[in-house]
């Protein structure tokens, strides 16, 4: 079975702008040998920072081309058990990093992100070995 990782926002959003370098050596080898997964809140979440002017494309254009370049999949766990879990997770008040955690955390899969506060809370996230 081949190993999953969950990608939060930002590391969807660098990917997809092909800013690499930001990226750690750890987050590399986990995007170059795992199944990439995001939650239905990272398409969201890009929408929304499309729709303010952070990033050049819609949420659509961004999974497509990782989907296609990558294999980048989004996770099709059911809703209402992201948002179960996540009423868990009374530590983060971002309600896109509060379902994006919820959601890696249902399947105690790893959690790539450089966001301090869920690599101290959520036991799985990583952004350096």
């Amino acid at each position: 079975m081949e190993a999953v990782a969950y990608l939060d926002t930002h590391v969807v959003a660098w990917l997809y702008a092909g800013r690499t370098a930001l990226l750690s050596d750890l987050a590399k080898d986990v995007i170059d040998n795992n199944l990439l997964l995001i939650s239905p809140a990272v398409e969201l979440e890009l929408q929304y920072l499309y729709e303010i002017g952070r990033v050049k494309e819609p949420a659509e254009n961004v999974c497509g081309t990782l989907g296609v370049n990558l294999g980048l999949q989004v996770c099709s766990t059911r809703f209402e058990l992201v948002v179960h879990a996540a009423m868990g997770h009374d530590w983060i008040r971002d309600p896109f990093d509060r379902l994006i955690t919820a959601h890696a955390s249902l399947k105690d899969a790893l959690l790539l992100t450089k966001d301090e506060n869920i690599r101290n809370n959520y036991n799985r996230a990583r952004w350096q070995a």
